[in-house]
């Protein structure tokens, strides 16, 4: 590229424009736990010598985790929400990401919007971005997640043990339920298709209830691939048994108003995208956290024995529907 003539005013290359919206973002500048940001050929994180590193990496691809030509803003606050979601999972306070962003070209009204949305979404998690890198090719973001948390309480999926409850945190499937309005293949009321797309575009993570679990919960992991496939993820780290009593499931009115009950209760077993946390917890500890405000469901038990097990309103087993969120593609994730 050509260098401009001196008397005309600079203009950006492809890596300097990018670099200049990131870098000016608020979620850039210096923040607790970074010693260098922004501007080095690495970041230094600073951690106190009784906490550990916990640390997350996620891609996001167009046509597989969001569909082509996406709202940017809303994009960017997709991303780093179902990034740090991750931090949440496991306890950890956030720190800082990094960002390699992948664009088919240099759009600068769009890399406004997106930034915008990433530094909205950065700034409600507490987390700083630290750097990344830039290319060109087809729409793709890889966000690298870094928390910090006290040695030994990191929360993980191996550890439920039996006679403790199944519990999540909050109303499931209303991501899931979103796709035909993010897809725009249907249309609702205004009320009802703002509640189903927040979730979707802007999943607050639950850094809050993560922190509270500290030292109460036995597992943990956030529900992305669906209920049922990550609660077969604890039941197989654990070596337990998780039942689900599927009554005791919980779902928002503006999901049962748009899909109706079959269709929500679907998507609140199978459908991925919640970033709600599931947990198993003693049930000492139930009164404590409820009282505190935050938001635990009961929705089953730990069992000896592998698996998980979906009863019905009756307690009979019934047989599991399909359990692994499918992107946009058809592959499964």
């Amino acid at each position: 590229m050509k260098s401009a003539p001196t008397s005309a005013k600079p203009v950006l290359g492809e890596f300097e424009l990018i670099r200049h919206y990131f870098a000016a973002a608020s979620c850039a500048q210096a923040g607790e736990g970074v010693a260098l940001g922004i501007g080095d050929d690495c970041a230094l994180l600073g951690l106190p010598a009784d906490e550990q590193l916990a640390i997350s990496t996620d891609t996001l691809v167009a046509g597989v985790h969001f569909p082509d030509f996406p709202d940017p803003f809303l994009l960017g606050q997709r991303a780093v929400g179902v990034s740090v979601s991750d931090l949440a999972a496991m306890g950890a306070t956030p720190i800082g990401f990094t960002l390699a962003l992948t664009l088919p070209g240099v759009d600068a009204s769009w890399l406004q919007a997106f930034t915008r949305g990433l530094d909205q979404m950065a700034q409600r998690c507490a987390i700083r971005l630290i750097g990344g890198d830039t290319t060109r090719g087809p729409l793709s973001l890889t966000l690298t997640v870094f928390g910090r948390v006290p040695k030994g309480q990191a929360l993980t999926r191996a550890g439920a043990q039996v006679g403790d409850l199944l519990c999540v945190g909050g109303e499931l499937g209303d991501a899931a339920g979103a796709l035909p309005l993010v897809l725009k293949q249907q249309h609702t009321k205004q009320a009802v298709a703002d509640a189903l797309l927040a979730r979707y575009w802007s999943p607050m993570p639950q850094l809050e209830l993560g922190l509270a679990l500290r030292g109460k919960a036995s597992a943990a992991l956030d529900i992305s691939d669906g209920l049922l496939a990550d609660c077969g993820h604890i039941a197989a780290a654990s070596g337990v048994a998780l039942v689900i009593e599927q009554a005791h499931v919980p779902m928002s009115a503006a999901l049962l108003a748009f899909a109706g009950e079959s269709t929500a209760r679907q998507c609140a077993l199978s459908g991925g995208d919640d970033y709600r946390l599931a947990f198993t917890l003693p049930a000492q500890y139930l009164p404590d956290l409820q009282q505190a405000g935050l938001p635990v469901y009961v929705i089953g038990r730990v069992e000896a024995g592998r698996g998980v097990t979906l009863l019905d309103s009756h307690g009979q087993s019934v047989q599991l529907p399909h359990s692994g969120y499918q992107h946009f593609g058809s592959a499964s994730d």
